[in-house]
């Protein structure tokens, strides 16, 4: 694969991370985001290095963000061994439970998903389904908060983000969904999918990181550091703002958006 610095230039990088951190934590398919600059520019793929920096970016924002609650849930996992459980460590084993179901089909499933449904036409039709789903998810949203979750809805949640392994489905998109049809309120649905975000941005960053040190290429590393840099913040600020007007706007914004979009993406398939 070629490297990011025969193909990108700063311009370039800085949009191609900007809309990575932004669309890795909205529900609105980063997915769809991506495939724009190419066939509306003709901007080449961005590589592998590039891929890895900005979900380095974006797995280092969320960390930081939820530093406090990730903390509290890292004691109360240890501390459930001992026999002495909390809702913090109620909480890991809802992430990590979740986490299995879409890790595993993943693994076994990438190259055909890969080969078969990275397509224009899958992520236009994917954006526009399941961005309705999301909007009559939240129409029937309860008022179940972040630690009324336990292991049942944990695991069906994380069935139900397999359909993230659809482009233009969105990971964000489709747990928060889940979440809203189970009752919960929309900042329970938006933390937790935040947080089942952590370990699968991990997994995929440290796949694609093995990836590139076996090509053993050399990179331009000023330019994924922009890209690293660009993605943290934009990814930081996305979720630090969503979190704070989800109660007031709802998620119909984000599927009106979805609509337009797929609508655009629909159009340039045919053309």
């Amino acid at each position: 694969m070629i490297e990011v610095s025969q193909q990108l230039d700063i311009t370039q990088v800085i949009i191609l991370a900007l809309i990575q951190g932004l669309t890795e934590f909205l529900p609105i398919s980063s997915s769809a985001h991506l495939i724009l600059p190419s066939q509306l520019l003709g901007w080449p793929d961005q590589g592998l290095a590039f891929d890895v920096a900005v979900h380095v970016g974006t797995l280092c924002a969320v960390v930081l963000y939820f530093i406090v609650d990730l903390w509290k849930m890292l004691l109360g996992w240890f501390k459930s061994f001992t026999g002495k459980h909390s809702a913090h460590s109620q909480l890991a084993w809802a992430v990590i439970l979740a986490t299995i179901p879409a890790g595993a089909v993943g693994y076994l499933l990438s190259d055909w998903i890969e080969a078969w449904l990275r397509s224009a036409i899958v992520i236009a039709i994917a954006t526009c389904v399941f961005g309705l789903l999301l909007g009559w998810s939240d129409r029937v949203r309860g008022r179940r908060t972040l630690m009324q979750l336990n292991i049942v809805h944990a695991l069906f949640i994380g069935v139900v983000q397999i359909l993230a392994l659809i482009p233009g489905t969105s990971r964000s998109g489709i747990t928060m969904t889940a979440a809203l049809m189970l009752g919960f309120d929309r900042q329970a649905a938006a933390r937790f999918s935040f947080l089942l975000s952590i370990p699968l941005i991990a997994a995929a960053g440290g796949l694609k990181g093995v990836q590139l040190y076996q090509m053993g290429t050399s990179t331009e590393w000023e330019l994924i550091g922009m890209g690293f840099a660009t993605s943290f913040v934009a990814a930081l600020v996305c979720i630090h703002l969503f979190l704070r007007i989800l109660d007031k706007i709802g998620m119909w914004p984000f599927v009106i958006y979805r609509l337009m979009l797929g609508t655009v993406l629909l159009a340039l398939f045919w053309n």
